[in-house]
C-alpha cells in the first residue's frame, strides 16, 4: 500500500499553511509567555488510544496547533536561558525540512549528502584549530560526542587489544578530570564497562576549575597501585558555572604520563571562534574534543560533532573492516558502494540522517563571522549582567562569570541564610510559572543559584534588565510573605 498522498495539490497547499504558520510562530515569539504549563485537559487529549484507522492530514495539522505547538520548552524564547539549550534558526527549520524530504542515510556511499558532511567536518576542524587531517562525525549531542572521544581514548592507551580481548585482558582503567565534569562521564564509564569509580574527580579550586596538583597526584597513586590510567579530561565551559580548565595545562600533565587529553566542550568550545577564545586557549591541543552546534551554534537539534586529532585512532575504535567487516558492508571500487561506511567507521551509528545540511546551510547563509558575532554577543550580554548582579545590594553574585553563565541569589540584607535557599527556588519557580523568563538552577557551596545560561541568539540587553527587576520584585514579594513560596525540587546540580 503506498502512503504517498492521494492528493498532491491538497498536501501542497497544507504544507505551505505549515510553514508559514511556523515561520509566522518564530517571528512572532517575543509576544508569548516564555514557557506555559501543557494543561490537564490537553494532557487529556494527548493520552489517546493507538490511532489504527487515520485521521486527514488538515485533521492532524489542527490537533497539533491546538495542542502541541503552544507548549514548548520555550528555548527559542528571547528569556529562555536554562540550563545549556540552543535556540535555532529560521534557516536551521527549512534545512531540516529538505533533509527530512530527501531522507538520506549516511553511514557513508557515494552521494551528495555525504561530501556535504565531510567538507562541513572539514570547516569545523579548521575553526578549532586542529590539523587538516583530523577526523570528525556529526553526532546526536554532547554525551554521544564525549563517549566518541573517550573510547578513542581507550583503544589508543588501554595498552592491549580491548576491541578483541575486552576489559579482561588489562589493568583497570581509570580516567581523570575535576569535579564539575558533566554527568555524561558516569555513563560513559558505565557504557564502556569500566564503571563509574574509574573516573576520579579531583577537586576544584575557587574559580571551580580542576586542580592541577590534586589529579597530578591521583594520577601518581593509581599507577603505584597498579591501575591504568588513559585519559584525562578537560572542560571548556564547566555546566555549572562556565569554568574552563587550563587546557594547556592539562595538555602538559596528559603528555608527562601518556594520557590522552579530551576536551569537553559542549558548549564552551564555540567561544574559540570569537574575540574571546583566549577563553579555551589551548583547545587546539586536545586529542578529541566534543561539542554541540545546537547549544552556542544556533542550530536545530540534534547536531553535536566528535572531532579526533589522529583519524587512526578514531577509525581503529569503530572501523568495521579492523574486526572483519560483513560482506553487506564492505566498500566497492565503483557505483554507490564507495566508501559504504565512511562514517559509521568513525562512531557508533550506522543508520544516521542528514545533520550536515542544517550545519552547510547555516554557515553558508549567516557566515561564520555572523555566527561568532551572536557568541561574542551572549559573552558580552554575561558580563553585564553579572555587573548589575554586583550593583544591586540585594542580589549577590556565587560565582566568577568567567563565559556565558551567571549564577546569581537574591539575598536581602538581614536576611538568615538558611531562608535564601527555599527563597530562591521559589523565585525561579515564579519566574518561569509567571512566563517572565526561564533561567534553571545549580546549588555552589550549598548555596542555591539561580543559573543564567546566555546561548540565544534573540537576547536584547532589555530582557536582562526585566530578569534583574523581575528576581527583585518577586524576592521582596515572597519575603514579604505575600504568597506561599512554591518548592523546587533538585534531581541533579549537573544536568545540561
Amino acid at each position: 500500500m503506498m502512503l504517498d498522498p492521494s492528493n498532491w495539490d491538497e498536501t501542497r497547499a497544507i504544507g505551505r499553511e505549515m510553514m508559514d504558520d511556523m515561520l509566522t510562530w518564530l517571528e512572532t515569539v517575543r509576544d508569548r509567555p516564555t514557557w506555559t504549563s501543557v494543561p490537564a485537559d490537553t494532557k487529556a487529549r494527548l493520552d489517546e488510544a493507538i490511532p489504527y484507522a487515520g485521521s486527514s492530514l488538515g485533521e492532524v495539522y489542527e490537533a497539533f496547533k491546538r495542542d502541541v505547538l503552544p507548549y514548548p520548552t520555550g528555548n527559542v524564547h528571547p528569556r529562555f536561558w536554562g540550563w545549556v539549550m540552543g535556540t535555532g534558526t529560521t534557516t536551521g527549520v527549512l534545512a531540516d525540512f529538505l533533509a527530512a524530504g530527501m531522507n538520506n542515510h549516511l553511514a557513508g556511499y557515494d552521494q551528495s549528502a555525504a561530501l556535504i558532511e565531510r567538507r562541513v567536518v572539514a570547516w569545523l576542524v579548521e575553526l578549532m584549530g586542529f590539523p587538516k587531517n583530523a577526523s570528525g562525525l556529526l553526532v546526536s549531542g554532547g554525551t554521544e560526542a564525549n563517549l566518541n572521544g573517550l573510547m578513542a581514548a581507550r583503544v589508543a592507551k588501554a595498552g592491549f587489544d580491548i576491541r578483541e580481548e575486552g576489559l579482561r585482558a588489562g589493568p583497570q582503567l581509570t580516567c581523570y578530570g575535576g569535579a564539575e565534569t558533566h554527568s555524561w562521564i558516569y555513563k560513559a564509564c558505565e557504557s564502556m564497562g569500566l564503571g563509574r569509580k574509574a573516573f576520579r574527580a579531583s577537586p576544584v579550586d575557587a574559580d571551580y576549575r580542576v586542580d592541577l596538583a590534586a589529579c597530578r597526584a591521583r594520577i601518581m597513586a593509581d599507577i603505584a597501585a597498579g591501575d591504568r590510567p588513559f585519559a584525562i579530561i578537560g572542560n571548556a565551559g564547566t555546566v555549572s558555572t562556565g569554568a574552563t580548565d587550563d587546557l594547556d595545562a592539562l595538555r602538559d600533565l596528559a603528555d608527562e604520563f601518556d594520557l590522552w587529553l579530551h576536551v569537553d566542550g559542549a558548549f564552551g568550545a564555540l567561544a574559540a571562534w570569537t574575540e574571546s577564545r583566549t577563553i579555551v586557549a589551548g583547545l587546539e591541543r586536545a586529542d578529541s574534543v566534543a561539542f554541540d552546534l545546537h547549544k552556542w551554534g544556533y542550530m536545530p537539534y540534534e547536531v553535536g560533532v566528535a572531532l579526533t586529532r589522529s583519524p587512526e585512532a578514531q577509525t581503529a575504535t569503530y572501523q568495521t573492516a579492523a574486526v572483519g567487516a560483513p560482506a553487506y558492508l564492505r566498500s566497492a571500487q565503483a557505483g554507490i558502494a564507495v566508501d559504504t561506511t565512511y562514517f559509521a567507521d568513525r562512531g557508533f551509528q550506522l543508520s544516521r540522517g542528514f545533520r550536515a545540511l542544517k550545519v552547510w546551510m547555516s554557515m553558508k547563509e549567516q557566515g561564520v563571522d555572523r555566527i561568532a558575532g551572536a557568541i561574542q554577543m551572549n559573552i558580552d550580554q554575561a558580563r553585564r549582567l553579572g555587573a548589575m548582579v554586583e550593583a544591586r545590594p540585594d542580589l549577590e553574585l556565587l560565582a566568577p562569570v568567567s563565559l556565558n553563565i551567571v549564577c546569581f541569589r537574591y539575598a536581602p540584607e538581614g536576611m538568615a541564610e538558611d531562608a535564601l535557599n527555599p527563597l530562591n527556588q521559589a523565585i525561579l519557580v515564579a519566574l518561569q510559572t509567571r512566563g517572565i523568563a526561564v533561567p534553571s538552577q545549580t546549588v555552589l557551596q550549598g548555596r542555591f543559584a539561580i543559573r543564567v545560561c546566555i546561548a540565544n541568539h534573540r537576547s536584547l540587553d532589555e530582557d536582562f534588565d526585566v530578569l534583574v527587576e523581575a528576581v527583585l520584585a518577586i524576592g521582596a514579594e515572597l519575603a514579604a510573605g505575600s504568597g506561599q513560596p512554591p518548592q523546587l525540587t533538585l534531581t541533579s546540580a549537573h544536568s545540561a
